[in-house]
């Protein structure tokens, strides 16, 4: 995975959970991979895939079976889109209006040229 610096490491770690989670890769109750396998194939320190893990646990969105890993929670899927939501409204939604303004896009001519792409 290719990390960016805008974020850290951890936070981008969490983003690929949820991208699983929200693209019903991983559904409820499915095992995921361990805080070991993740930082192997991620090439990160353990300690920041456990933060990930945490995060998310606190969350609601993984919870953990001693001895056995972690697992996607029920509901995990709400959860996780509520949260980029959340995300979607108070960090990129703000900085697209500010482009757009800036630009000096309506938001029928963004409709156009999103409707005109797909």
């Amino acid at each position: 995975m290719e990390f960016s610096d805008n974020k850290p490491i951890y936070v981008q770690i969490v983003d690929y959970f949820c991208d699983q989670i929200l693209n019903k890769k991983w559904k409820a109750e499915d095992r995921i991979p361990s805080v070991r396998e993740v930082a192997v194939k991620m090439e990160v320190n353990p300690n920041t895939a456990m933060r990930a893990f945490h995060y998310l646990q606190e969350e609601g969105v993984l919870y953990n079976q001693r001895g056995v890993g972690y697992f996607v929670s029920q509901g995990a899927y709400d959860k996780v889109k509520t949260l980029k939501r959340e995300e979607f409204i108070k960090q990129k939604l703000p900085e697209f209006f500010r482009d757009m303004k800036q630009l000096g896009f309506t938001c029928a001519e963004l409709e156009k040229l999103y409707e005109a792409g797909e």
